[in-house]
């Protein structure tokens, strides 16, 4: 009932991921569109998919088969309800993107927190739907909740890794692709500055990814169980 879109969605973040593999195809395209950023669009959409995740999974997935009853004549096939959905994402290649890395949408598109929000909407939609069981509710407060773990790691992603304080007498520059999180003075007149270097970026994307799938893993447990309990 849902191939026709699940086939769309994974055209969706297969052409990104297409896109990833080699500057060619995709770049020469872009070239011939007289498009500036190459592909700095790739990354909003990638990063924020998950919301559409969320909306997909508590709204038509689980949330209307609820609503309707026909999800109770499936539980009753030879497939057992825990025997269901799966899910898979890509990560972009850093060249491809037009944006700094500490750009929230870069940042997630970059590695495998494209995929765990993903898996995180999916077990918060179907948790939601399995508590609401009405599609349009289910629908609102996946994307609501999913909107809002993203947005408080966003806010707190700076500080998942100690970033780097430099003191200095004298002005001095911060390296190549530093994500600046303070610049001032210091009480002797010198100059101070606290940042994250490039190669801070792994040990923050994941202990985010790291977060995230917790959550995934937590919304999974609490939906399994509120499952068995209502097919029991």
């Amino acid at each position: 009932m849902h191939r026709t879109a699940l086939t769309a969605w994974g055209a969706l973040v297969a052409g990104p991921a297409e896109c990833s593999r080699g500057p060619w195809s995709c770049v020469d395209l872009i070239e011939a569109l007289d498009h500036g950023e190459p592909t700095g669009y790739v990354g909003f959409p990638t990063c924020y998919g998950f919301l559409a995740v969320a909306a997909f999974s508590g709204g038509a997935l689980i949330g209307r088969e609820l609503e309707s009853g026909t999800a109770r004549p499936a539980w009753t096939q030879g497939v057992t309800p825990a025997r269901r959905p799966a899910r898979r994402g890509w990560s972009a290649h850093r060249d491809l993107m037009g944006d700094h890395w500490a750009f929230a949408d870069v940042f997630v598109a970059r590695g495998p927190a494209t995929v765990a929000y993903g898996l995180c909407a999916l077990a918060v939609g179907a948790l939601t739907a399995l508590i609401l069981r009405r599609a349009l509710p289910a629908l609102a407060v996946s994307v609501a909740a999913m909107w809002l773990l993203n947005l408080v790691l966003e806010r707190c992603r700076a500080s998942l890794w100690p970033p780097v304080t430099r003191t200095s007498g004298t002005r001095f520059e911060l390296p190549e692709s530093a994500w600046q999180l303070e610049w001032g003075r210091t009480a002797s007149g010198g100059h101070r500055a606290t940042y994250h270097p490039p190669s801070h970026f792994w040990p923050l994307h994941l202990v985010e990814t790291g977060i995230v799938l917790a959550v995934t893993a937590l919304a999974t447990a609490a939906a399994f169980a509120l499952l068995n309990r209502r097919t029991a």
